[in-house]
């Protein structure tokens, strides 16, 4: 039997992913939250310190695998299995010590702050990947500032922009992910501490101190978070972390979608990272698909609709509910492996993205001087008046040939100047750039310091800090 290692996983196939979301993983975690806990249990007195330090030595290897999904199909959820092997395996190395395993516990206790645990993990790789990613954007934008290219909208060439500020549009909102994600994974990932229905009885009924000591303890052991209150049928801390996963795999997949069009064979303004094989076709020698960009594209269609069933999760019933919890299981493991996957594809991609500025210069010269047509409405505009300039301007790019040539023409039948070096003068794509260079140099601040820019047109007069807002807090920066 294989194990579900990425074959029909483009997404985060050969992304280094595995071994921090299968199956081990989430059994090593479990392990971890168990040996944690009577640590924290041990500090206020309701187990012997004895029972942690046998906890420590159990390995996930030593666990009967058949028997815990079998556990699971009968009990369903993995935690009474486990803790059941647990116990045994903690009687052979500290026989005294199995009589404490699990003092007080609840299965959600344990595999939800598990499950905070690898959240913690997966998102300090994600954030890992996105800083290379934007450090390699940042590169780009930087060597490309003044390199002029087509502005598309709606498929068409809109105006001219350069690629450093495109480049610097996918950096910033990787920067905004990554501030979202750091705030997240410092702040709010809880542990799950609750007993049986969310009243700490049980851990309550072995000690003398106040078992909500016990949560305090539990968080600063795992590098958690203390809840308020135990979250079992509360389940904001897990759609947090889909919200960000579905912002990390957006983000690049816009970053992926602008590739996946500027690799045209008819457009070749950018090149994917070459390597011998990569992105070969069965069929056809001569192509050389667009494969990172393909990886981050699957990730981000497929994340939307992991993340709509962890919202629906949180539609239950009770202190815990039949269903809901299980449902969340596959659908995080699947959205966490997606976003990592998407990360770790777009730091490879950005990172060998080849730019050919000649090609931007091709295609910017398409239209023969119409990409700033724009521009010629607005000269014309004093001549003409604003609507008999903007009809000049949809006759003379209704026609093909050189737009200065045609603009002379129409003006000299008009009786109007018509000297074509003037208008030819205005249509040079790399005079109407607008404020693109100033604009790549605030992104680039901010990659720089770790700040955004102040705002350019504070209200009343005073200095507002463009941070990731309100909603999401400090971000430590």
């Amino acid at each position: 039997m294989f194990a579900d290692s990425g074959l029909l996983s483009p997404g985060w196939a050969g992304t280094g992913i595995d071994d921090l979301l299968d199956d081990r993983a989430w059994l090593t975690a479990m392990i971890r939250v168990e040996e944690a806990l009577a640590r924290a249990q041990a500090r206020i007195g309701m187990v012997p310190p004895a029972t942690a330090s046998a906890l420590a030595e159990v390995d996930a290897d030593a666990f009967d695998w058949p028997d815990l999904v079998e556990g699971v199909r009968e009990t369903g959820n993995p935690t009474v299995g486990f803790v059941a092997q647990l116990t045994g395996i903690v009687a052979g190395i500290d026989p005294r010590a199995a009589d404490f395993v699990h003092r007080g516990g609840t299965s959600q206790d344990i595999l939800d702050t598990a499950t905070m645990l690898i959240c913690h993990a997966v998102l300090g790789r994600v954030l890992h990947d996105l800083r290379r990613t934007a450090d390699a954007l940042a590169g780009l934008a930087r060597e490309h500032r003044d390199t002029p290219m087509a502005g598309r909208t709606m498929t068409q060439h809109a105006v001219p922009i350069t690629f450093g500020l495109k480049a610097a549009g996918w950096l910033n909102a990787v920067l905004d992910v990554v501030d979202r994600l750091d705030h997240l994974r410092s702040h709010g990932l809880p542990v799950s501490l609750g007993g049986a229905a969310g009243t700490l009885a049980a851990y309550q009924e072995f000690t003398d101190t106040d078992s909500l000591d016990l949560v305090e303890h539990l968080a600063t052991d795992l590098g958690l978070t203390a809840p308020l209150i135990p979250w079992h049928s509360a389940r904001l801390p897990v759609v947090d972390v889909a919200n960000a996963l579905s912002l990390v795999t957006g983000t690049l997949g816009k970053l992926a979608a602008d590739v996946e069009v500027l690799t045209r064979t008819e457009i070749g303004e950018l090149a994917e990272p070459a390597a011998p094989g990569r992105g070969a076709s069965s069929a056809m020698p001569q192509k050389r698909n667009p494969v990172h960009t393909t990886a981050i594209l699957t990730a981000a269609r497929q994340v939307p609709a992991l993340v709509s069933v962890l919202h629906q999760c949180m539609v239950v019933p009770d202190e815990r509910s039949a269903g809901g919890w299980h449902a969340e299981w596959q659908p995080l493991r699947e959205a966490l492996r997606l976003a990592a996957g998407a990360a770790r594809n777009a730091s490879h991609l950005a990172s060998g993205l080849t730019v050919f500025p000649d090609r931007m210069a091709e295609n910017l010269a398409l239209t023969g001087g119409g990409i700033v047509s724009e521009r010629l409405s607005a000269a014309l505009t004093p001549l003409l008046g604003r609507v008999a300039a903007k009809k000049v301007m949809t006759e003379v790019t209704a026609t093909t040939g050189d737009t200065a040539e045609v603009l002379a023409r129409q003006l000299h039948a008009q009786g109007h100047d018509s000297d074509p070096a003037r208008w030819r003068a205005l249509c040079d794509p790399a005079g109407y750039l607008g404020a693109s260079s100033r604009l790549v140099d605030r992104v680039l601040d901010r990659h720089l310091t770790g700040r955004r820019p102040s705002s350019p047109h504070p209200r009343d007069g005073a200095t507002t800090p463009a941070g990731p807002g309100d909603l999401w807090g400090p971000t430590g920066t």
